[in-house]
């Protein structure tokens, strides 16, 4: 165990000093100022800021060349109300910490404390803090900055804490790890009139009340193999809260989910075309455009058996484990280098992510920490 007493009580306060001051997805500022102020003390080649936004990149060089070894946390939380009621609660109203991010980046820093007292022996250790997980949008803006050329991973490894595992193990399969999904949000515009004369408008209630089942039907879930499509309608809204207006527009959102990135071409151009029907149908014009976007998240069979000799001889256990269904931005790596993420149980009877009560368990610390050190010192010594 690289980690020291003094240096998992100074984790655990870091932990808890990111759970009471979230930052939802563009706006973690501070949160990267307290990810920084951490990493100095082992003192990095170079530290890399304002990376896709507010990211921070860690860099610790070999002196011998060699591969580059990413791994990678996320800095933001979500725009939920905490009510844990642990002593670190949240205490930025509405938001919370209520997916494990701070426990992320808590053990992704508990790797500067072992970098920095023994640098790898060859090539080079990053330490990425991601922002805007949550929304899709922050893989994308870290690859697309030009400081992100510098960094260009070989490797690329990262963890997601899972309620209904067993505290401390780790799931783990090669392929598809998370399926790939966007929000489709589809606008329909007729015209309004009196309530008393609902012949005088162009109301959009048919083709809405039509659209809600008939895009769920596109896609109906089942078991996460193959062809799996899911649509899942999350708001609806038309019309003014009034009694007096016939209604002149509405407003639909709608998830979109697949199992691979293939898949989701012709599952959009399905959902478009049922849009556009009933929008005629209706007389009514539409426009439809997507947010949220996630590709599927695809386990290298080479990252993996890294990720697997490091349990084994951690003595963490492991198993195989189904695609998730919920997405990741964490794919996007995928493209570029050799990826893999594993799930490390946070508990069979914690409450479930996004929850309001949720809080990342501390003694996931360690041992997610001792997986990525094993992997970066059996690939760069």
């Amino acid at each position: 165990m690289f980690l020291t007493n003094s240096d998992m009580v100074e984790l655990i306060e870091l932990r808890h000093a990111l759970h009471r001051a979230p930052e939802i997805s563009g706006e973690e500022r501070e949160t990267a100022k307290a990810i920084v102020g951490f990493l100095k003390p082992s003192a990095p080649d170079r530290i890399v800021t304002d990376l896709g936004g507010h990211g921070v990149a860690a860099i610790y060089e070999g002196a011998e060349a060699g591969p580059t070894v990413l791994i990678r946390s996320e800095l933001d939380a979500l725009p939920i109300e905490d009510l844990s009621g642990v002593p670190h609660t949240s205490q930025i109203a509405g938001k919370g910490h209520l997916c494990g991010h701070d426990g992320h980046m808590t053990t992704v820093a508990a790797l500067s404390r072992g970098l920095g007292r023994q640098r790898p022996q060859r090539g080079r250790a990053i330490l990425l803090f991601q922002p805007a997980e949550e929304t899709g949008a922050g893989a994308a803006a870290v690859i697309a900055d030009p400081k992100f050329k510098e960094i260009a991973p070989d490797f690329s490894f990262s963890l997601h804490n899972k309620p209904g595992m067993p505290l401390g193990a780790v799931r783990l399969s090669e392929g598809p790890a998370n399926c790939a999904s966007r929000g489709l949000k589809i606008v329909l515009t007729g015209h309004t009139s009196h309530a008393a004369t609902p012949e005088h408008a162009v109301s959009p209630m048919k083709a809405l009340a039509r659209l809600m089942p008939e895009l769920t039907t596109l896609g109906q879930g089942g078991a996460l193999e193959g062809n799996y499509r899911l649509v899942t309608v999350t708001h609806a809204s038309m019309g003014e809260p009034a009694f007096g207006i016939t209604p002149g527009r509405a407003e639909l959102w709608a998830t979109l989910r697949t199992l691979s990135d293939s898949l989701m071409g012709s599952l959009c151009t399905e959902a478009e075309a049922l849009v556009r029907e009933a929008a005629s149908a209706g007389g009514l014009s539409v426009t439809m455009d997507y947010h949220d976007v996630f590709h599927h998240c695809e386990n290298h069979p080479e990252a993996v058996a890294h990720l697997r000799q490091a349990c084994d001889e951690e003595g963490v256990a492991r198993s195989e484990t189904p695609p998730q269904r919920g997405s990741e931005d964490f794919g996007l790596f995928g493209r570029s280098s050799k990826s893999a993420m594993f799930l490390l149980g946070s508990g069979e009877k914690t409450p479930p992510l996004h929850n309001p009560d949720y809080d990342f368990p501390d003694a996931l610390i360690a041992p997610g920490a001792r997986v990525f050190m094993r992997t970066i010192r059996n690939l760069l010594g």
